[in-house]
């Protein structure tokens, strides 16, 4: 089987969890909250590449308050399913020092890689880093961070959608799907 043709039967056989009006719903609440609680504190939102791509273009026209934008990319997974080492492929080009951030990102499961990026933040002088994330996994083990933010919540299964991908691709998927559980063999 081709990459496309296993891309297409994962998407074919996928479960959808959270239709496109639920999703959207999630990241309004979560801009009131960001907005009550980061207004007047000049935040620097760090959008986290690649997932947060699409959960940040949808927050930031609802948050009605001054902020800069950046990015910041780390990452497990580089195209896999299962996370390894952290490799660091961009940093903020803004200070961070003496600022409040925002880290918004796609998905927290294990948190080793928001929990790194919260860290960088601290470490460049940041006076407090939040945490918001579109979907919150529920695991059993413990993560070491956790999201301020959170837009929805889910069992441990592998997601795609609203920037979650599979390998790569279905980032752009119209709602939050699961992997059917006998496809998720490699996920972590």
């Amino acid at each position: 089987m081709s990459p496309l043709e296993e891309i297409e039967r994962v998407r074919a056989r996928a479960e959808r969890l959270y239709p496109p009006e639920a999703v959207e719903a999630a990241l309004a609440r979560m801009a009131r909250e960001i907005s009550r609680d980061l207004a007047a504190l000049n935040p620097v939102v760090l959008c986290v590449l690649n997932g947060g791509i699409i959960v940040t273009g949808k927050l930031l026209p609802q948050l009605a308050f001054s902020l800069e934008l950046d990015s910041v990319h780390a990452t497990r997974y580089r195209g896999r399913t299962q996370g390894a080492k952290l490799h660091w492929l961009h940093e903020p080009s803004l200070e961070l020092a003496g600022r409040q951030v925002l880290l918004v990102d796609d998905v927290l499961d294990v948190g080793i890689t928001l929990a790194a990026i919260r860290d960088y933040c601290f470490s460049r002088g940041a006076l407090g880093v939040k945490i918001a994330v579109l979907v919150d996994k529920q695991l059993a083990e413990p993560k070491p961070c956790r999201a301020d933010y959170v837009g929805l919540r889910c069992g441990d299964r592998y997601l795609f959608g609203y920037g979650m991908d599979y390998k790569g691709y279905l980032r752009n998927a119209p709602g939050i799907f699961a992997v059917r559980e006998e496809e998720e063999c490699d996920w972590r």
